[in-house]
C-alpha cells in the first residue's frame, strides 16, 4: 500500500493514546468508594476514542516484528513499552506502570470484515487496570469501530456496540452502549448505560458523547462532568488530526536517542520520512524495510528458527477474549536495560 494512505504514527504509538487521558485512571486511584473507582474507570474506557473523530483518513504504520516504542511522561507520572509479539496474526501488546499506583496493559489483535460501503474492526483484545493499593483488577472489552463512507463520500469512523467494565475484585461492572449515528444530530457519537453492583443493582448511570465528554447523573436532570475532551491545537486537521499528546510521541531529542533501543518506531526510516514530508523516499523505505522483513522470516524459517519476543510473553488469563485463554503480559527487564544501555540487539529491523 503506497505510504500516502498512512499517518505519520505506527500501531504501537497507538496504544500509547489510550493514555492520553490517565488523569482519570490517577483520580480513580484515590477514591475509598469502589462504585466511584469504577465510575472514573469508565470514563477512561470512553476517552480513548475522543482522539478518533479527527482521524478517518489515513491509518498508522503497520509495526515490523520485533518493533518497539516507549514513552515516559514524567508530566503525566507514568511510563509504557509496547512491541509487536506476533506477526500471522499480527499482535500488538503494551504495558505501563504509573507513580499514582495503576498499572495498564493489553495486547491488540483486531479482526476486519468488509461489508460493501463500510469495514468493521473487532477488537479481540481484553485491556487490564490494576490498582495495588486497593487490590482492584479491571478488564476493559471494547465495541466495535466501523469505517463508513469506503467508496465514495466523505470517510469518518463511528463506534456502535457495548463496552463493558468490569472489576473482577467487587465483581461490579458497568456496560456503556455506544449507539449508531441516524439522520438526526442530537443521536451522533452517543454513549449511555450504567453500573451495576455485583447482583446486577443498577446504581449509577452515565452518559455523553464518546467525541466530547462523559457525564454522571446525579439527581433527576442534573448531570456531574466526569471527562471532557481537550480542545485540538490549531490547524489540527492539517496534521493528520493528532492532539497536542499525539505529537508529542515522536520527538526525539539527543538525550532520548542515546537511551533508545534501535527497534524503536522514532527509529524507522520510512515513518520519519513521511513525517518530514518526503514522500517518494518514504515510498522506497517502505518497500525496503518490508522486503527485508519479508526475506528475514523465510531465512528463519528455513533455519527453523523461531522469533524470540524481547519483552513480553503469552500466560493463561481467565479475563481474556482469545479463544485459546491467554494473552501477552509484560515479563520485565526493558527499563533495567535501558538504564545500562545493553541491548544486546542481534537483527537490525531496517
Amino acid at each position: 500500500m503506497p505510504v500516502s494512505l498512512n499517518e505519520p504514527i505506527n500501531v504501537l504509538q497507538k496504544l500509547c493514546e489510550e493514555l492520553e487521558y490517565s488523569e482519570l485512571l490517577d483520580k480513580a486511584a484515590g477514591l475509598s468508594d469502589s462504585l466511584d473507582r469504577l465510575v472514573y474507570v469508565a470514563a477512561f474506557a470512553v476517552s480513548g476514542y475522543a482522539t478518533s473523530q479527527w482521524r478517518a483518513a489515513r491509518k498508522p504504520f503497520n509495526p515490523l516484528h520485533g518493533e518497539t516504542f516507549e514513552y515516559v511522561s514524567p508530566e503525566k507520572g507514568f511510563k509504557f513499552i509496547s512491541e509487536k509479539v506476533s506477526h500471522y496474526p499480527p499482535i500488538m501488546a503494551c504495558h505501563a506502570e504509573s507513580i499514582h499506583d495503576w498499572s495498564f496493559s493489553m495486547d491488540s489483535r483486531a479482526k476486519t470484515k468488509f461489508w460493501g460501503k463500510s469495514m468493521e474492526l473487532m477488537p479481540n483484545g481484553t485491556i487490564h487496570i490494576n490498582f495495588h493499593k486497593t487490590g482492584d483488577h479491571f478488564t476493559i472489552v471494547k465495541p466495535s469501530t466501523w469505517m463508513r463512507n469506503l467508496m465514495a463520500g466523505t470517510k469518518y469512523l463511528e463506534h456502535t456496540g457495548e463496552l463493558k467494565v468490569v472489576n473482577h475484585t467487587t465483581r461490579e461492572t458497568c456496560v456503556l452502549t455506544f449507539k449508531e449515528s441516524s439522520f438526526f444530530a442530537g443521536t451522533k457519537h452517543e454513549v449511555a448505560g450504567h453500573v451495576m453492583t455485583a447482583d446486577g443493582s443498577k446504581k449509577r448511570t452515565l452518559q455523553g458523547r464518546w467525541s466530547e465528554s462523559l457525564m454522571e447523573e446525579v439527581a433527576p436532570n442534573k448531570l456531574e462532568r466526569l471527562w471532557k475532551c481537550n480542545t485540538p491545537p490549531p490547524n489540527h486537521e492539517k496534521y493528520y488530526g493528532f492532539t497536542e499528546f499525539t505529537i508529542h510521541m515522536n520527538e526525539l531529542t539527543k538525550g532520548l536517542e542515546k537511551k533508545l533501543p534501535r527497534t524503536d518506531t522514532r527509529f524507522r526510516p520510512d515513518q520519519s520520512l513521511f513525517e518530514r514530508g518526503q514522500v517518494e523516499e518514504a515510498d522506497m523505505e517502505k518497500l525496503r524495510v518490508e522486503q527485508k522483513q519479508r526475506e528475514l522470516r523465510k531465512a528463519m524459517e528455513s533455519n527453523g528458527e523461531q522469533w524470540e519476543v524481547r519483552w513480553f510473553e503469552r500466560k493463561p488469563d481467565p479475563h481474556t477474549e482469545d479463544p485459546e485463554g491467554q494473552t501477552w503480559r509484560y515479563k520485565g527487564g526493558y527499563w533495567e536495560t535501558r538504564e545500562t544501555g545493553e541491548w544486546n540487539e542481534k537483527i537490525a529491523l531496517w
